[in-house]
C-alpha cells in the first residue's frame, strides 16, 4: 500500500521554464567550480520555484562601483551592500552587510571597504525591506536539506541571527519543526509548524500581535520548497544534480508578504542507490522449505551446533536441515553436505556459523553459485571493525552487481544472534534454551521484534516474557538487510499487528524506507515502536563501535519517524513498556483521551493524575456523569464504604474495598460514555483482596473463583474500550500478575508506568486514525 496523505508531495514539473532556469542555474555553478551558489542565483532559484517575494538587486563584479543612476532606482532612502560570495555562510560575521543611506557615496564606500574581504566576488547591493514587524519571532528560517538516512528533510522555525541560540533554549518543536518532504504536503507541513513560536508570532496569536501573513502564502512557501527538494534528490532520476542544502534565513514579513532577506545553496551530484532487497527472498529467510548450517562442529559445542541444536529442538523438519562440512560427517543426526556445490537443491537459508574470513569467501561462492535465497552472518568482524571495512565493503559491491543482474540471495547480519520464527517453525539463536526460555505465553503470538542488538532482544524477552513475538530478527551490522526492510515484510504479513524495532543506525537511505515503511504498516491499522540509540554524542559513539552504525540527528529521525506513524520510545525501558501496551490493546477501540481511574490506594490516584502528560501530548480525567456517580456510590453503599469516600476522578474507592468493589467499579468507569480507557489500580497489599497465591484465610488466594484475578479477565475481554491494571507490590505478588497476564490483562507493575504508557499509546491511535483518514471525535483529536 502507498503512502496516504492528505495530498501528493510537490514535484517540479520535469520540463518547464522554471526547471530550465534552475538547471541553468546548477550547470552554470557547476562549470565555474562551484558547489555553493552566490546568494543573487539563490533568488533566482527562489523566484523560479516560486518560494516567495525576493529583493529587488543588482550585482556588481568585484572592483566596479555603481552608476548614480543605479543607486537612485532602489526605493526608500536605504540601500543595503552585501559582499557576494560562495564560501562565506554568515557575512555580517566578516563586515560583508552595510545598510547604508542611498547616497551614490555612501554606497560607493561601502563596496571598496568589502573588496578586501577574502574569497569576495564582487558585492550585491539591494532594496532596504521595511518589516511589518520586529522582535523575537518576526523572521522565519525555512530550508531543505539531503542527509544520508532520510533523504530531503525541510524544516522551518524562528529566523534570524538568534536562530541557534532560541533552537537551544526552547522546548523540542517549539523552535524548529523538520518533516521528510518525500512522506509531507505543504498543507501537514503547515499543521507542524503551527505549534512553533515562530508560527504563533506571525499568525498575531501573541499578546497584541496581529497576523503578517496568510497560511496560504506560509502553504505556497512550503510547497515551493517541497517541490525543489523532491525534484532535485537522488530519488529523481531526471536530475542531473541535487540540493544538498538551501535556506532562507531570515524570511522576514514586509507587506503582508514573505521576503528572503537571504540565502545559501550547496548542491551536488546524484550518488548512486543500493538496488532494493527482493522481499520474495525476505519471506523465504523467515518461512524456509530448506534450511543449511555451515560451522555446526560435530566433536564440540561451538554456536554452530548451538543453532542447530536450537532448530532441532523448535520442531524443524530434519529431513529439510543439512549441515556442511567437508569431512561429510553427519552432526546430531543431521545428514551432511560435503560443500555448497554438492547440494542437491537451491536452500532457502544457508546459515554461516564460521569466522568472518571464511564467510567473506564462503559468500563470494554462494553469489556466484546461486546455492541460497537468504543467508545468515553470525560473525563478527563484518564492518564494525577498522580492519574488516574494506573487505565488507567488496562483499557488498558484489552483493549489488549480482542483485542489479537479477540474481543472489538477501543477507542478514553479520554481527547477528540469529532469527526465532515461530510461524516459520525454527529458531537460528546461538543462545541455549537454559540460558533463555522461549516458552509460549500468548495463545496468539501477533508481534514482531527486530533489533540491532542480539543482547537486546535476548534481555527484553527475558525480563518480560509476555512480550513474546511471533518472530525476532536480529539484524546485526545491516550489511544488506535493514530495518526498512523487515518493517516492510511485517507490514505486509496479516499475521503481525505490532511491530517493534531497536535502531543503532541507518544504511543510506534506510530512514526514509523505514519511515515509508512505518506508514504502510500505520495505514494497515498496525503500531510500530520504535527506539533509536545514539542520541547523545556518547552514544553515537558507541552505536559505530557496536554494529557499525552511524547515528545521525536524532532530532530529524524523531520527526519524521512520529509524523510516519512510529511510537517512538525515549529509552529502553519505556520501548517495553510501549511495546507490551500496543500488544495487549491492539483490538481495542481507542475513541479518544478520555481517561477514568479507579483505586484502592490513595497514592495511586494522585500517581496516576501526575502522569496524564507526556511532552505535549496530555490526556484529561474524564467528568463523571451523574448516573456512574450512583452507579458508584450504590457499589460502596453495599460494603459500607459510602460514608468513606467521595465519588471524583481518579476515584479513591479506599483500602478496605475488596475484589468485587474493585472489579464492579472497573465496570462503571468503562461503562460511563464519557470515559475512552481506564486504569484500574487493584491494591495488592489490600487484607481484603485475594492477591496471594498462597493465604492463611481459606479461600483469599488467587485461585478462588472471586479473585479479582479471575474476574477481572472476564471484564478485560468483554470490554471495547482499553482496561490497563496495575499491580504495585513486590516479588509476593508475582504470581497474581503473572496469571492476569496470562489470561489477557495489561498489567503494570507501578501506576506512573501504566499511566505513562497509556498515554503515549493513546497519542499514537489517535495519530495513526488521522493518517488513515478517520474522523477524530469531537474534542478529542491530538
Amino acid at each position: 500500500m502507498s503512502e496516504v496523505h492528505s495530498g501528493r508531495p510537490a514535484v517540479l514539473p520535469a520540463a518547464g521554464p522554471a526547471r530550465a532556469v534552475i538547471d541553468e542555474i546548477f550547470r552554470k555553478a557547476h562549470g565555474e567550480g562551484r558547489s555553493s551558489l552566490f546568494e543573487h542565483e539563490v533568488y533566482r532559484l527562489l523566484a523560479a520555484a516560486g518560494v516567495a517575494a525576493t529583493p529587488r538587486h543588482e550585482v556588481l563584479a568585484a572592483g566596479a562601483e555603481p552608476k548614480d543612476e543605479a543607486v537612485a532606482s532602489f526605493p526608500g532612502s536605504r540601500v543595503v551592500v552585501k559582499v557576494v560570495s560562495g564560501s562565506i555562510a554568515h557575512k555580517s560575521d566578516v563586515g560583508g552587510v552595510a545598510v547604508v543611506a542611498r547616497e551614490p557615496a555612501a554606497v560607493r564606500a561601502a563596496c571598496r571597504k568589502m573588496a578586501g574581504i577574502a574569497d569576495s566576488a564582487g558585492v550585491m547591493l539591494t532594496e532596504f525591506v521595511q518589516a511589518d514587524a520586529s522582535g523575537a519571532g518576526s523572521e522565519l528560517l525555512v530550508g531543505i536539506r539531503n542527509t544520508r538516512e532520510f533523504g530531503m528533510i525541510i524544516s522551518a522555525g524562528i529566523g534570524g541571527i538568534d536562530t541557534e541560540l532560541l533552537a537551544a533554549s526552547a522546548r523540542r518543536g517549539q523552535a524548529v519543526v523538520s518533516a521528510s518532504t518525500a512522506l509531507t504536503t505543504a498543507e501537514e507541513f503547515l499543521e507542524l509548524f503551527k505549534p512553533t513560536i515562530g508560527y504563533r508570532r506571525i499568525a498575531g496569536l501573541t499578546r497584541g500581535g496581529r497576523r503578517l501573513v496568510t497560511d496560504e502564502a506560509l502553504v505556497q512557501c512550503f510547497g515551493a520548497f517541497i517541490g525543489l527538494a523532491n525534484s532535485c534528490s537522488s530519488g529523481d532520476p531526471e536530475t542531473d544534480f541535487v540540493i544538498e542544502e538551501l535556506e532562507v534565513n531570515p524570511f522576514t514579513c514586509s507587506g503582508g508578504s514573505l521576503v528572503a532577506l537571504d540565502g545559501l545553496c550547496r548542491i551536488g551530484r546524484p550518488q548512486p542507490v543500493r538496488p532494493p532487497r527482493p522481499q520474495a527472498k525476505i519471506d523465504k529467510l523467515l518461512h524456509p522449505s530448506s534450511i543449511g548450517i555451515m560451522g555446526a562442529s560435530a566433536t564440540r559445542m561451538n554456536f554452530g551446533r548451538i543453532v542447530l541444536k536450537n532448530i532441532i529442538a523448535s520442531g524443524y523438519d530434519q529431513s529439510r536441515l543439512l549441515v556442511i562440512n567437508p569431512d561429510g560427517q553427519e552432526v546430531d543426526g543431521v545428514r551432511c553436505a560435503a560443500s555448497l556445490g554438492t547440494l542437491e537443491k537451491k536452500l532457502d537459508l544457508l546459515i554461516l556459523a564460521v569466522t568472518a574470513d571464511v564467510a567473506f569467501k564462503v559468500i563470494d561462492e554462494v553469489i556466484d553459485t546461486d546455492a541460497a535465497e537468504s543467508v545468515l552472518l553470525i560473525p563478527g568482524g563484518m564492518g564494525e571493525t577498522e580492519a574488516s571495512r574494506e573487505p565488507a565493503r567488496r562483499m557488498l559491491a558484489k552483493i549489488d552487481e549480482a542483485r542489479r543482474a537479477g540474481r543472489g540471495p538477501v543477507f542478514v547480519g553479520g554481527n547477528c544472534l540469529g532469527i526465532i520464527s515461530h510461524p516459520g517453525n525454527f529458531d537460528s539463536w546461538f543462545i541455549p534454551e537454559e540460558r533463555l526460555p522461549r516458552t509460549q505465553k500468548k495463545a496468539q503470538r501477533s508481534s514482531a521484534l527486530i533489533s540491532q542488538s542480539g543482547a537486546f532482544l535476548v534481555t527484553r524477552l527475558s525480563k518480560n516474557a509476555f512480550l513474546d513475538p511471533a518472530y525476532m530478527v536480529a539484524l546485526g551490522n545491516q550489511n544488506d538487510i535493514t530495518h526498512g526492510d523487515m518493517v516492510e515484510s511485517f507490514a505486509a504479513n496479516p499475521q503481525i499487528h505490532v511491530i517493534g524495532a531497536y535502531v543503532e543506525g541507518f544504511k543510506d537511505l534506510d530512514g526514509l524506507a523505514l519511515a515509508r515503511a512505518v506508514r504502510k504498516a500505520t495505514v494497515a491499522g498496525k503500531q510500530v515502536i520504535i527506539y533509536k540509540a545514539g542520541q547523545s554524542a556518547a552514544g553515537k559513539q558507541a552505536a559505530m563501535g557496536h554494529t557499525a552504525s552511524i547515528a545521525g540527528d536524532y532530532e530529524v529521525c524523531l520527526s519524521v519517524l512520529t509524523q510516519a506513524g512510529a511510537l517512538v520510545a525515549s529509552d529502553v525501558s519505556e520501548f517495553s513498556d510501549l511495546y507490551y501496551i500496543s500488544d495487549c490493546l491492539r483490538d481495542k477501540a481507542v475513541g479518544g483521551k478520555r481517561l477514568g481511574a479507579i483505586s484502592g490506594a490513595g497514592y495511586d490516584t494522585v500517581a496516576i493524575g501526575d502522569s496524564i502528560q507526556v511532552g505535549d501530548f496530555s490526556m484529561s480525567l474524564a467528568a463523571i456523569s451523574p448516573s456512574t456517580r450512583d452507579r458508584f456510590m450504590t457499589i460502596l453503599a453495599a460494603k459500607k464504604l459510602d460514608a468513606l469516600m467521595e465519588v471524583r476522578n481518579p476515584f479513591d474507592i479506599n483500602p478496605a474495598a475488596d475484589d468485587e468493589v474493585h472489579l464492579l467499579c472497573a465496570q462503571a468507569m468503562a461503562a460511563e460514555p464519557g470515559v475512552d480507557s481506564v486504569v484500574a489500580g487493584l491494591d495488592p497489599t489490600s487484607p481484603v483482596v485475594r492477591s496471594l497465591k498462597q493465604s492463611a484465610r481459606p479461600g483469599y488466594d488467587i485461585e478462588s473463583p472471586d479473585s479479582i484475578v479471575q474476574t477481572l479477565p472476564k471484564l478485560v475481554a468483554s470490554c471495547p474500550k482499553p482496561i490497563v491494571g496495575v499491580i504495585d507490590g513486590g516479588p509476593l505478588y508475582d504470581p497474581m500478575a503473572d496469571r492476569m497476564m496470562e489470561q489477557g490483562v495489561c498489567i503494570f507493575r507501578s501506576s506512573e508506568r501504566a499511566t505513562r504508557a497509556l498515554v503515549r499509546y493513546t497519542e499514537a491511535r489517535l495519530r495513526a486514525a488521522q493518517l488513515r483518514g478517520e474522523a477524530a471525535p469531537a474534542d478529542q483529536g491530538l
